[in-house]
């Protein structure tokens, strides 16, 4: 094709473009009464175009809006997200410092019922073998006088007495330590026995020894530190009885107990650093009958 020609054949394109739109418009402003055959035939070539240009249109204009809305609607949930989880964060937050108030609040209830000085420990460590359990503690406040023997209590009862003392550093020997022996009584009954550790590395056990044949004890009784020796205060948890066995012959009977204190989670305990008395105010455990 020659430039010339293929020049007229554009120019004729444009010119059908350019009246194809004005004839449109011309039909379709006219009035109806007064549409000349030509006019007629505009409007029915041209109605099936703009109804589809019309369905064109709103399926993109829906498209769109759908398009906006979900990504609006995802910014939406991620700031909810983000809202969600930054008030699960807070409500954590709240519930252990629940958790802790209500620790230290037993905390010193403790002291005020087991008169005497004392001084708070953190644990941060635990040894664990077949034949000892040791618990290693911080002290709070370095400087004060702990020596060997000291009792160690917690908020349900009796942790065990000091071993060794090396600066803030304590090592403490848990009662349920084998080696580890404390004098008791029974709450309900006031039968007499002696507490022991049965150093077994799978479990915190411990079980009753000299107990009378002929003392009442029953599962579920609270045994209590007596006194004696004032190695302890007075009233202090111990153990709860969880199996009697009442024996035909000999002087004793065998008692088993488990310690009034979950030294798995164990966290803050009290050192007792003045010598026990006997007028103390009774210790009641959590859990307790």
């Amino acid at each position: 094709m020659s430039p010339s020609r293929r020049y007229v054949r554009d120019l004729l394109v444009v010119a059908l473009l350019l009246a194809v739109p004005f004839f449109f418009l011309r039909a379709s402003i006219r009035d109806p009464r007064k549409l000349s055959w030509f006019d007629s035939v505009v409007l029915r070539v041209a109605a099936p175009i703009q109804w589809a240009a019309a369905a064109l249109a709103r399926g993109v204009s829906s498209l769109w809006g759908d398009y906006v809305y979900l990504v609006e609607v995802k910014a939406d949930n991620q700031r909810l997200a983000y809202e969600n989880a930054r008030l699960a964060d807070r409500v954590r937050h709240l519930e252990q410092a629940d958790v802790d108030a209500r620790r230290l609040r037993r905390l010193l209830g403790l002291r005020e019922a087991v008169p005497g000085d004392f001084v708070s420990a953190q644990v941060v460590a635990k040894d664990l073998n077949t034949f000892f359990r040791i618990a290693t503690v911080a002290l709070d406040r370095a400087g004060h006088d702990v020596r060997s023997k000291m009792p160690v209590i917690s908020q349900d009862g009796v942790v065990g007495q000091v071993q060794r003392v090396a600066g803030d550093r304590v090592e403490v020997q848990l009662a349920v330590d084998a080696s580890s022996g404390i004098d008791v009584i029974d709450e309900s009954s006031g039968a007499r026995g002696f507490v022991v550790g049965t150093g077994d590395p799978a479990r915190y056990a411990c079980r009753v020894e000299l107990v009378q044949r002929t003392d009442e004890v029953a599962v579920g009784d609270l045994l209590v530190t007596s006194g004696v020796g004032r190695a302890f205060p007075r009233g202090v948890p111990v153990a709860r009885v969880t199996r009697v066995e009442k024996r035909e012959f000999g002087m004793y009977q065998t008692v088993e107990a488990k310690p009034t204190v979950d030294f798995s989670r164990l966290e803050e305990v009290l050192v007792l650093t003045s010598p026990p008395t006997d007028e103390v105010t009774p210790v009641a455990p959590r859990g307790g009958k």
